[in-house]
């Protein structure tokens, strides 16, 4: 149990230590049942987070707000159109002047080559903690949730094998931020992640080198594949979503337009049944239904997305606490 995470920044879990997320893991486990008791925990009274938005939200914006005001404090939602970030405001402006105000500051942008640049210049100025609601590179806290269900679901990650999946969906070219820190907290509890993509489809070089130095080191592993069926075949957990293919091209129409090729990557009943029948389905949210994921999956047994949804309140709880 790590005690000293106060006024930490949560940019990436790459940068938290095994045992600092154990704690996160602890800490929103004890969380999760107090608000189930209905047990007060009010450990952040009087605190206010400032939450930046240059990207809309439903879960994220939901509870983070309720996660604060569960904490005893309050949180500041900003949308950045509201703001003079584009009339001038700088991100050491952000930094400097929310830092002051406030007494954690979470943002998130996802502008590809943009957001995660952004976040950092804006932690470099801030005194208070900054928080990763998503930027183009990594979401830190959607995985933390991701983490806190399989352990609920499956017990010790370790040995488990998890399919990280691309799936193709006609709504926009997703950020990869969601497959990239998967295979970088997954294959540091010793689970062997397979990645499962189209050629198209990489994720950025040094993200799957530190996976797999991260799986050498826990005794895990990481395979690529693009065989769509090949990557459910026995799996424990699949987590099939998707993402544009930024590393091909830097063009959002024409990775549409790339994508389009891959419109049989649906993750339905029969992909389902060739992973093991204990299997989780996994999913961020919000998918495309029935062209990302079937009904019958996503709302089926094996599907534990709700479970996974609830457990982003906790874990960023869990952070704001031990930060903030």
């Amino acid at each position: 149990m790590q005690t000293k995470l106060r006024g930490r920044d949560m940019i990436t879990t790459q940068e938290w230590t095994k045992d600092e997320i154990d704690t996160v893991m602890s800490v929103a486990m004890d969380l999760k049942r107090k608000r189930a008791l209905g047990e007060p925990h009010a450990y952040l009274r009087d605190q206010v987070l400032a939450m930046l938005f240059f990207f809309s939200s439903t879960r994220t914006r939901a509870s983070f707000e309720a996660g604060m005001a569960q904490l005893g404090g309050h949180a500041q939602f900003i949308d950045s159109t509201t703001t003079q970030i584009s009339h001038g405001d700088t991100a050491k402006e952000i930094g400097e002047i929310l830092g002051r105000y406030n007494d954690g500051l979470a943002i998130r942008q996802c502008d590809w080559g943009v957001g995660n640049r952004y976040i950092r210049d804006v932690a470099a100025a801030s005194r208070v903690p900054i928080l990763n609601m998503q930027c183009d590179v990594y979401h830190p806290f959607q995985i933390l949730a991701d983490l806190m269900t399989i352990i609920e679901k499956k017990g010790d990650p370790r040995g488990l094998t998890i399919n990280v999946s691309y799936a193709y969906a006609s709504s926009y070219q997703k950020p990869m931020s969601v497959p990239q820190s998967l295979i970088l907290l997954m294959t540091r509890y010793g689970m062997n992640v397979r990645l499962t993509r189209p050629p198209e489809f990489k994720l950025m070089p040094g993200i799957v080198q530190q996976a797999h130095d991260n799986a050498r080191q826990s005794g895990g592993s990481l395979v690529v594949l693009d065989d769509f069926d090949a990557g459910f075949e026995n799996a424990d957990v699949v987590y099939p979503k998707s993402w544009g293919c930024m590393l091909t091209t830097e063009d959002m129409e024409e990775s549409a337009e790339i994508s389009k090729q891959y419109t049989d990557w649906i993750c339905d009943e029969r992909r389902m049944s060739l992973a093991k029948k204990d299997a989780i389905y996994m999913h961020c949210l919000p998918a495309d239904r029935n062209i990302e994921v079937t009904d019958g999956v996503i709302d089926g047994p094996n599907s534990v997305v709700y479970d996974e949804a609830e457990n982003r309140l906790h874990v960023q709880k869990a952070v704001m606490a031990l930060t903030m």
